[in-house]
């Protein structure tokens, strides 16, 4: 994950002029009266947390993929009839961790109860590739620490949200270009001799250098953007969004 890209800002005012401090968290918005806001709320937080939660299950919980799958799908089912999110209080804690202590609460309960249903068959979701999820997590092993793995699959979900954000704003934009230069050279693996050149990108999109490094600094700028605007919607509070900032990406907000 490029987590890089946000140590380092020259734009003239640094980070101040991009926070997203009036954008609404949809943590209030799954919580609110209007029923069409409250759904694109719901998809969004499953969006951003249905793999952590899964690859959560699968460590701490010492689960087979089947069992994890049925789990987290379960899980996700009972946030919703029984209202996780219209519970949560910013007094007691992060919003993540509130919903890794759900989701243990809700592992341990399942467990105790005999001949247990599956849940969820009312409920739509948005698709959930277990696969993917479960290639990822072989990368890393089973035996990592389970609330290190959630933060890690937090944050490596929260960048994924952005970097899908950035394809969209480039498309908008037509700036198809500077999202394909930033993926080439900022998303590439890190494995010695794989990240191209400026030279290199340069013959291949057919653009002068100093072309090819103002594009990736646009680039670089929006998806920082789309990271805050990400993290500030998966956040309850400013309190909560300056302190995640910090926490995770190293960021003084």
């Amino acid at each position: 994950m490029p987590r890089e890209l946000m140590e380092h800002d020259t734009h003239i005012g640094g980070w101040q002029d991009r926070f997203p401090s009036t954008r609404r968290s949809v943590i209030e918005a799954a919580r609110g009266g209007d029923a069409g806001d409250r759904q694109a709320a719901w998809e969004t937080l499953i969006a951003a947390y249905w793999k952590p939660a899964y690859k959560y299950i699968r460590v701490k919980w010492q689960t087979g993929s089947e069992e994890a799958k049925d789990l987290t799908q379960g899980f996700l089912a009972v946030a919703l009839e029984k209202g996780l999110i219209e519970r949560y209080s910013t007094q007691r804690a992060s919003f993540r961790t509130y919903l890794r202590m759900c989701i243990d609460g809700y592992v341990a309960n399942e467990r105790k109860a005999a001949g247990r249903l599956k849940r969820g068959g009312e409920h739509r979701f948005v698709a959930l590739d277990f696969e993917a999820a479960d290639r990822e997590l072989s990368g890393n092993g089973l035996g990592a620490d389970p609330e290190a793995c959630f933060d890690r699959e937090c944050l490596r979900s929260l960048f994924e949200q952005a970097i899908l954000a950035l394809q969209s704003t480039c498309e908008t934009a037509g700036k198809s270009v500077h999202f394909r230069l930033f993926e080439r050279y900022d998303l590439t693996s890190e494995v010695a001799g794989q990240r191209p050149s400026y030279e290199q990108l340069a013959a291949e999109v057919g653009l002068p250098v100093t072309q090819v490094t103002n594009y990736l600094a646009w680039a670089r700028r929006t998806f920082r953007r789309c990271v805050m605007d990400a993290l500030r919607e998966l956040t309850a509070s400013d309190e909560e969004f300056r302190a995640e900032a910090r926490r995770l990406l190293g960021v003084e907000a």
